[in-house]
């Protein structure tokens, strides 16, 4: 059953036609490759668009952030499912024994329709558990490469509120120099808002932008093609410069950006 599209002998008018008897016989035939080809994946994304499309964070401290994110998400749905599995291995152990209890009539052809269902049902899980398997593998490698840049053995919620001054200067200027590149140099409404709540001068933040658009224009033509590099480090510099005007716009407005006693500290600190 696990291994070809069966239609029920009371189903079959609905494909009783050459032509989609055909396409069952095609399908079927192949089958057996299409499952096992589908090994490969039976997870939302490629290991590439995971560390390029998916999590895009600028900086790897709020990088880690997304990466335990996506881990949690997935271990809890790995642990559903391994629940379910479990669970439905019983009710099919059960509905077998059932079966095999039954004189032929409508009962027992429910069973084994509940039987067929369980199994495929079965099947399917065991092909999602394996996709969240390897995908936790992959985001525990790159945890692991996260920390080992970082320099870092352990990461406490205070490493990740120091750094989202940097991680939102930089988001937001990238988000404006995007902006800018399809407007003639000039940044967007919706970016030059996110700057004034970073308290970031917009003229000052429009500045820095053309400053920059110039620098590769230059470069253009003088032959010289500016590298993705080149403007990660402009953004880095940009995160020096305006790091810390956030808080200090929070403060004035009676804020307190940090409150220590209100975070979670590892067992050292406390």
């Amino acid at each position: 059953m696990s291994q070809e599209i069966v239609i029920w002998e009371s189903s079959k008018d609905i494909v009783a036609s050459k032509e989609y008897s055909g396409m069952l016989e095609h399908i079927n035939k192949h089958l057996p490759d299409i499952k096992r080809d589908s090994q490969n994946f039976f997870k939302s994304a490629s290991q590439l668009k995971n560390v390029t499309l998916d999590v895009t964070d600028l900086t790897p401290m709020s990088s880690i952030k997304h990466i335990l994110a996506v881990l949690t998400q997935t271990r809890q749905a790995l642990e559903e499912a391994q629940i379910n599995l479990e669970r439905k291995k019983i009710d099919l152990k059960e509905k077998q024994e059932k079966y095999d209890s039954l004189e032929d009539g409508y009962e027992k052809q429910k069973i084994y329709i509940d039987i067929v269902e369980l199994a495929v049902h079965s099947s399917n899980l065991e092909d999602s558990i394996k996709g969240a398997i390897r995908k936790m593998s992959f985001f525990t490698t790159q945890y692991n490469a996260l920390m080992e840049k970082l320099g870092k053995d352990s990461i406490t919620e205070k490493d990740f509120e120091l750094e989202e001054d940097r991680y939102h200067v930089m988001t937001a200027m990238k988000q404006a120099l995007n902006a800018a590149r399809t407007r003639g140099g000039m940044i967007d409404e919706g970016n030059h808002i996110y700057l004034f709540e970073m308290g970031i001068n917009g003229a000052v933040a429009q500045h820095e932008i053309l400053a920059y658009l110039n620098k590769e224009q230059e470069m253009l033509a003088n032959g010289l093609e500016p590298s993705h590099e080149m403007t990660m480090a402009w953004l880095e510099a940009c995160a020096d410069k305006f790091g810390s005007y956030a808080r200090k716009f929070a403060e004035s407005r009676g804020f307190i950006p940090l409150d220590a006693k209100s975070l979670a500290q590892m067992p050292e600190e406390e």
